[in-house]
């Protein structure tokens, strides 16, 4: 069984879509798969939109992506663990891309991400950048999109909660180490909110830091309010 975990924080706005393209892709794979929904702490209708959409809601107070995507797939019951973030769209040809990527032995893998038409032309350049460096150079999956086989997930100790970002290069990494790491070319579509609601100066704010003090600048939530802070929800145009 697929297991699709979704971390959400007041997520109200952009959640359905996200669910209801979810399922709608994944129903055609005939496969059995559940959808978990865990809750962090939202003060929205984030919790009742989940209830009425998914098939469980884990609800936590932490505020550490990597702490909610592992308290997650703890609760969950599947063999393959999807993680997808809530401002994210997955269409039906890249669920089956990963299962037949899984099919040919991969242990986990992502898949290339577009963000949404309406991000701005600088955003649109940076996240080419971010995504060819991770996917195309690294083969690393981004964390709107992370699959696995449960056994290797939990055989690297799921996502390090060392990290408040950069979580998911550090599992993908750790995944590369016991076998084949799949990016597949059908792309999700990730929210471009982030280049709509914050500075290019505050978005550049995480790699600044890790210039100037290392991978332990991301070990610290201080820094990375583009990923944590407040006021970074709008409703999908």
């Amino acid at each position: 069984m697929l297991s699709f975990i979704l971390p959400a924080h007041n997520e109200e706005a952009l959640l359905p879509e996200t669910l209801r393209t979810l399922r709608a892709s994944a129903a055609g794979l005939g496969v059995a798969f559940e959808v978990v929904v865990v809750d962090d702490d939202s003060t929205d209708a984030t919790a009742a939109v989940a209830a009425s959409l998914a098939d469980r809601v884990v609800r936590v107070r932490l505020r550490h992506i990597a702490a909610v995507r592992n308290a997650g797939a703890r609760q969950a019951r599947g063999d393959v663990l999807v993680f997808v973030d809530a401002d994210t769209l997955v269409p039906a040809g890249t669920l089956r891309a990963a299962l037949r990527a899984l099919g040919r032995g991969a242990v986990g893998g992502g898949a290339w991400v577009e963000v949404d038409p309406e991000t701005p032309w600088w955003g649109k350049l940076v996240a080419r950048l971010i995504i060819a460096g991770y996917a195309g150079l690294a083969g690393w999956a981004g964390g709107c999109f992370l699959f696995a086989r449960r056994g290797d997930f939990e055989a690297v100790g799921g996502f390090d909660e060392r990290y408040f970002a950069s979580e998911e290069a550090h599992l993908s990494a750790a995944l590369r180490r016991r076998g084949r790491f799949a990016i597949v070319r059908p792309p999700v579509i990730t929210s471009g909110r982030k280049f709509r609601l914050v500075s290019p100066g505050r978005m550049l704010e995480p790699a600044l830091r890790v210039l100037g003090g290392g991978l332990g600048a991301l070990q610290r939530r201080e820094g990375l309010s583009a990923w944590y802070g407040d006021g970074l929800r709008e409703a999908r145009r």
